[in-house]
This record gives C-alpha cells, sequence and structure tokens, in this order.
C-alpha cells in the first residue's frame, strides 16, 4: 500500500518563516507546496521555496563530516571534525592574530543563534570579523 501524506513545515531558505507542505510518499518528498492558511505567506511561495525539496532529497547532499586525508575525502564523527576545526582555528589564530579568522551566519538560524555567532566569534575567536547572508 502506498502511503502518501502532506507534511506542514517551515521553508528553511531564510528567515521570512513561511510555510509550506511536503508532499510524501512512502518517505519520499516529492514537491513543496505552499501553506495557504499560513499567515506569513499566505499562500505564496518564492522560487527557492517552490524547490526547497530537491536539496532535502538530492543524493548529493553531505550527511556527515567529511576531513581531507592525503587529497581523499574521509567520512568522521562530529567529535573528531570539530576538534580539527578548533585545532586548525587555533593554529591561524596563534600565527596570525584573531583578525586573521572570521565567522558568517545565516538566515536560516533564529536571531538567538545569530547572536551567539557573533558573542562565539568576538568572545572566543578574539575577532570582530563576522557577517550575516540575510538576502532573499
Amino acid at each position: 500500500m502506498i502511503e502518501c501524506k502532506f507534511v506542514p513545515s517551515v521553508c528553511s531558505y531564510c528567515g521570512v518563516g513561511c510555510g509550506i507542505l511536503f508532499h510524501v510518499v512512502d518517505g519520499k518528498i516529492l514537491e513543496t507546496l505552499p501553506l495557504k492558511s499560513h499567515p506569513v505567506n499566505q499562500g505564496k511561495l518564492c522560487i527557492k521555496g517552490w524547490n526547497l525539496h530537491e536539496f532535502v532529497m538530492s543524493e548529493h547532499r553531505l550527511k556527515s563530516p567529511l576531513i581531507k586525508d592525503n587529497g581523499q575525502f574521509k567520512e568522521v564523527s562530529w567529535d573528531q571534525a570539530l576538534s580539527e576545526v578548533s585545532h586548525r582555528f587555533s593554529q591561524v589564530i596563534d600565527k596570525y592574530g584573531p583578525d586573521s579568522v572570521g565567522v558568517l551566519c545565516s538566515a536560516k538560524i533564529t536571531s538567538e543563534e545569530n547572536y551567539l555567532a557573533q558573542k562565539f566569534a568576538r568572545a572566543v575567536l578574539g575577532t570582530n570579523n563576522i557577517d550575516h547572508c540575510a538576502r532573499l
């Protein structure tokens, strides 16, 4: 028996928060539709929203961290990836100073998470080099 359902969600492309419906058949998202009753977008979607399902279901999507080892990418645990990033940040900051690194934030996360990212950049890394992409 084929299982078909419509799952309400919020578009993850930007911070607007448009309501969407994922058309799901047998656990696979087939299409994205606008949620007509949602107060933010009132049944409208931008081109990115209409195509949201494409990146979610893409076979090319990364699902775990990768580290390059001898010219080849290898899958590693999140703990190992975060440790490697921390180590490399420390090396660069020690050699070139804290303003040699920066942090890019995202419109796809909450204001609170963006605040934490800028706090991390300034208080932990010691840099004011922080930027945000809020383009729709």
